[in-house]
């Protein structure tokens, strides 16, 4: 069995599918995709995000039954694109895991790479141009985690327009 840590910022569509089994079409052992998609519903995180939307203007929901509607919402909304891109692989004949994550991406990434004995990491963002020039991005805090191969690949992207960029 090759088991490969697969960590997505955002639902996959066709063309990621395709271009992650043709990186492993020569493998001969099954290959099992381990897929974590993470969804950041903390109440804190959606305040911070509403006040540099509304600047001071902004006034955080006082009921936390408001909070648990939005964090559920939030929820659903994840686990609808894991799934989603799960079923891509899985119309391809290939076999997936899927988790929703809502605890530090690179934290559950090195869970899920130790747990499963993941012999490589592929992780699928857009382009964090400033995150990655400062290595703050999750490709850059994986490989200082990892001591196993991790390739970043740009989503919705070919391999030659990612060559490219």
């Amino acid at each position: 069995m090759y088991n490969v840590a697969l960590l997505v910022e955002r639902q996959l569509i066709a063309l990621d599918a395709d271009q992650i089994l043709a990186l492993h079409e020569g493998v001969d052992d099954d290959v099992t995709y381990h897929m974590l998609l993470p969804v950041d519903s903390s109440p804190a995180a959606l305040s911070a995000s509403m006040t540099a939307f509304g600047g001071a203007q902004f006034v955080p929901l006082e009921e936390p039954a408001a909070y648990t509607r939005i964090e559920d919402d939030l929820r659903q909304d994840g686990q609808t694109e894991l799934e989603a891109s799960a079923a891509l692989l899985v119309e391809r004949g290939q076999k997936v895991t899927t988790k929703l994550v809502e605890y530090d991406p690179i934290d559950a990434l090195v869970d899920v790479v130790k747990e499963k004995s993941c012999e490589e990491v592929i992780i699928l963002t857009e382009s964090h141009v400033v995150r990655e020039f400062l290595h703050l991005d999750w490709t850059s805090r994986a490989r200082r985690k990892l001591d196993v191969p991790t390739l970043h690949l740009l989503e919705h992207l070919t391999f030659d327009e990612q060559a490219e960029m």
